[in-house]
């Protein structure tokens, strides 16, 4: 396992897929990630029950009050394909304030040291929990969540506190 990523680190960059005019569009982390104050945060997994129902919609909730301190763009990353990712936003109502963002085959996920390995429960390999800020590409906090799967300290609120400090 690739050591996890910290405060000060640059981001690795990898391919990731987005959807743009109904297609799959290839973009990598350095361009959408790369520039500007950016947060990232990740699940587990589209559809699953506390990515809907907790850490999605605290981002829509705090999406407004995130721009207001000062964020350019929210990035939710998931280790589902790109046609997921648009149909789980679709079923949310998420707009254009949150880029879905699909790492297929996991290159980012395990470059920065957040895969595992949910075989058990028939999902293969995902990425663990987390949120982080980037400035300019350097993650500047980085909230992991301890079991990798709850949604306690890389909420919406919690990065919104994070950065207002």
């Amino acid at each position: 396992m690739t050591a996890m990523i910290a405060v000060g680190d640059r981001i690795p960059n990898t391919s990731l897929l987005v959807m743009a005019d109904g297609r799959p569009t290839p973009t990598t982390t350095s361009d959408l990630l790369g520039a500007g104050r950016v947060v990232l945060f990740a699940v587990p997994g589209a559809f699953t029950p506390t990515c809907s129902t907790v850490h999605l919609p605290s981002y829509v909730d705090t999406a407004a009050d995130l721009a207001s301190a000062g964020v350019d763009r929210i990035v939710c990353l998931s280790v589902n394909d790109p046609f997921v990712m648009a149909a789980w936003a679709r079923a949310e109502g998420i707009g254009d304030e949150i880029v879905m963002a699909a790492d297929g085959n996991a290159d980012f996920t395990r470059a920065i040291g957040m895969e595992v390995d949910a075989s058990r429960g028939g999902m293969g390999i995902r990425s663990r929990r987390y949120a982080m800020v980037l400035n300019d590409g350097v993650v500047t906090n980085f909230l992991p969540e301890e079991d990798g799967f709850s949604a306690i300290v890389s909420t919406g609120s919690c990065v919104l506190d994070a950065i207002r400090v």
